[in-house]
């Protein structure tokens, strides 16, 4: 039975690990996404500002689109469309957001720079449009860090928890095998058999059972994370559906999965090691 436990220990590992390396890979997909993401809004954007210069008026819209566009601390600036601006507000109004008669803001949305400062842009856009305001998400980068930082501690949390299982159970099974076998083992060891070769007798066959086990849980585990992984690529790969966007997404993981027989194998070694050892301690 030792290697189906350690092929489920191995399964629920697998699963914890990509928890983990998909928790911080989201963290720092959307941190960055959130934290160079700015939304602007301009009041009366139809209104008339002259310009710095000689020249014609133009709206208040056009000139704070002028002032983001020509700032190095701006990558891109583009104002929303009034049915992006409806299906922004319809979760609030419904349909009647489509033919509101309110005064809205014109809204652009803004990627920052690397290193830009909002509270500079702020200003400059403040003198050109009177009221214009500035919305960094900082709070939201914030809570996204919290509950990545969260997921993150579950994820290794359950690895330790499986670690700690699957170690108790070889230690059970290696007991096991010890009781079944104790007047043989005693009489060899009479006979002047040292313990670390006893001990390596036990550690070679439990090694090769959870490495076998390893083995089955990582394969069984490989369509459930196919799948995880492919519910996971839009939010890392701008939407796409391509299988290799897919794979790529998932690099790490791939990666670390066949870690997972080697490490099962390790630690059936170790533990089995360390129990033959104690009990052979405690013999008359």
């Amino acid at each position: 039975m030792l290697p189906l436990l350690v092929a489920a220990m191995a399964f629920l590992a697998a699963l914890a690990l990509a928890g983990a390396i998909a928790a911080a890979g989201l963290a720092v997909h959307w941190q960055q996404g959130a934290a160079a993401a700015v939304t602007v809004q301009v009041p009366r954007p139809d209104g008339l500002v002259g310009r710095a210069t000689e020249g014609p008026e133009q709206s208040r819209l056009d000139a704070v689109l002028r002032v983001l566009r020509a700032s190095p601390d701006v990558t891109d600036a583009r104002a929303l469309t009034p049915a992006e601006l409806s299906t922004l507000l319809r979760p609030w109004l419904g349909v009647a957001a489509d033919n509101a008669a309110l005064p809205l803001p014109a809204v652009v949305a803004v990627h920052l720079a690397v290193g830009a400062q909002t509270d500079r842009l702020a200003a400059d856009l403040s003198a050109v449009a009177p009221g214009t305001l500035t919305e960094s998400h900082g709070v939201w980068v914030r809570r996204l860090a919290v509950l990545a930082r969260s997921l993150q501690a579950c994820a290794w949390v359950a690895l330790l928890v499986v670690v700690l299982v699957a170690g108790s159970v070889v230690m059970v099974a290696t007991r096991a095998g010890l009781a079944a076998r104790r007047e043989a083992i005693e009489i060899v060891h009479g006979l002047g058999a040292t313990d670390g070769y006893i001990a390596g007798r036990f550690a070679g066959r439990i090694t090769r059972l959870a490495a076998i086990g390893g083995l089955i849980g990582a394969v069984a585990a490989l369509p459930v994370l196919l799948g995880l992984v492919a519910l996971a690529a839009p939010f890392l790969a701008g939407q796409s559906t391509d299988p290799m966007d897919v794979l790529t997404v998932g690099l790490p993981i791939w990666l670390a999965l066949p870690a997972l027989p080697l490490s099962a194998a390790a630690l059936g070694f170790l533990t089995a090691q360390a129990t033959v050892r104690n009990w052979l301690r405690k013999l008359p």
